[in-house]
């Protein structure tokens, strides 16, 4: 019999005083105490445990970050060997055996006949900065493409590439020059309001038009390094663009010399039923980033890339803590552990798909559902036929669903995500529809 989340009273006493002492004692961030007021003691698989005995289905997943579910055996037992030999031993400086293992396994996993090395870094916003700073000295270019609506971190560079709210970067102008912005193939939402499901090769073409008549009238594509990208947009709503898109950018790419860099930080780690997301797309980036998820909970990001645009003489990139032992450890065991349930995931995925898409049909508050594997959202409208953005009953929904044991995240304007743990079981996903439905329901009174 499933398990089912199980709330009292939410915030309890104690999560009441730490959520107190957190405002008191930490920068702010992007907590949100009215609407997830859950202070985790503890987790296990999909389920999560808060300070006063509730219980929780995680479908955010830690925020993308516990793929293989919370506490997993496996990697709580390789972190623990780990551990007991070295906890750390600078890697820009020394070496040791598993962090080349690991290269070998990304870098074998990574899509693209040609040679690659890996760099480490311990986020995704540093992987994104290491990326930026191996094309600008690997390519002598000093200029990158981005899209609106992405994220790509918030450390003061990449911060450049980043377009998913203005909040982000208010007051923190100048960010770094160089970057040009073009719309990202949204089927559902896109400046030309074309229907992209029913006409998907206007809606590339719309994008690339935009990209060589406007913007490389007045940049000078030579001096482009990489088109940065997200296979499937995160924080800028789940958006899956066309299946042909990237074949038609890297072929406008590859005329001009310039790059792709694919960031799968959120997407990648078979959150998507691949391993890489940009799988799905049949395309071989030049750089792939790579975070959240990979270090099943212990900090690990880093980039693989071309090897030819590699850093050539010490000192050019290094971090004392990317690639630490410990968090290399754990993830040997996550990529072995993913490789095993991609067939799950996609599996699990297209139920879930399903399961939102009676959503859309039953609800004229949801307008668009979307995803590939366990990577999936809905977006909230006022009306069908206008696609008016309803943040506001999104918003509701996150805090009724919280009330009553499954977490969700907003993410774009009005859109939620559905990203559970890997392993989540279809009669999971049906305990969690029915939630969802009941927070949907109490949010629309």
């Amino acid at each position: 019999m499933v398990k089912r989340p199980v709330v009292k009273e939410l915030p309890g006493p104690k999560a009441k005083e730490v959520i107190t002492k957190n405002f008191e004692l930490l920068a702010m961030t992007t907590q949100d105490p009215d609407a997830l007021p859950i202070v985790i003691d503890r987790g296990e698989g999909v389920m999560v445990y808060d300070v006063d005995g509730n219980s929780f289905y995680d479908f955010g997943s830690g925020v993308g970050v516990m793929n293989v579910g919370h506490a997993h055996p496996r990697v709580v037992e390789a972190i623990k060997r780990q551990a007991e030999r070295f906890t750390h031993f600078a890697l820009n400086d020394f070496f040791y055996e598993n962090a080349v293992i690991l290269a070998q396994k990304l870098s074998e996993l990574a899509p693209g006949d040609f040679q690659k090395k890996v760099v480490y870094q311990n986020s995704g916003a540093e992987a994104n900065e290491a990326m930026m700073k191996l094309v600008k000295y690997g390519t002598k270019r000093k200029r990158f493409i981005a899209f609106y609506h992405a994220f790509h971190g918030r450390t003061q560079a990449v911060l450049s590439l980043t377009a998913s709210k203005w909040v982000q970067q208010d007051g923190f102008f100048p960010t770094m020059p160089g970057v040009e912005h073009i719309p990202y193939p949204n089927p559902y939402r896109n400046p030309w309001h074309i229907d992209g499901y029913a006409d998907p090769k206007e809606l590339i073409n719309r994008v690339l038009e935009f990209l060589e008549d406007y913007v490389f009238k007045h940049v000078p594509p030579h001096e482009v390094g990489a088109i940065v990208f997200e296979p499937i947009q995160g924080e800028g709503g789940y958006v899956v663009p066309p299946k042909d898109f990237f074949k038609e950018l890297k072929k406008l790419a590859d005329n001009y010399g310039i790059l792709l860099a694919d960031d799968e930080v959120q997407m990648g780690v078979g959150r998507t039923g691949k391993f890489w997301a940009i799988e799905h797309f049949g395309v071989a980036p030049d750089t792939i980033q790579f975070g959240k998820a990979i270090g099943g909970g212990i900090p690990l990001a880093g980039v693989v890339h071309r090897a030819d645009i590699a850093f050539d003489k010490p000192g050019r990139h290094a971090s004392t803590f990317g690639g630490n032992p410990v968090a290399i450890e754990a993830a040997l065991e996550v990529v072995e552990i993913v490789k095993g349930l991609l067939p799950h995931v996609q599996e699990v995925g297209d139920y879930l798909h399903q399961r939102l898409k009676e959503f859309e049909e039953k609800y004229e508050v949801i307008g668009d559902a979307r995803g590939l594997g366990l990577a999936q959202a809905v977006e909230f409208v006022k009306n069908k036929d206008t696609k008016e953005k309803n943040p506001e009953v999104r918003n509701r929904v996150v805090k009724e669903a919280s009330k009553r044991g499954l977490i969700l995240l907003g993410c774009g304007d009005n859109s939620l995500r559905f990203i559970p743990p890997l392993i989540v079981t279809k009669e999971e996903i049906d305990v969690a529809m029915e939630i969802f439905e009941e927070a949907l329901k109490a949010a629309l009174e």
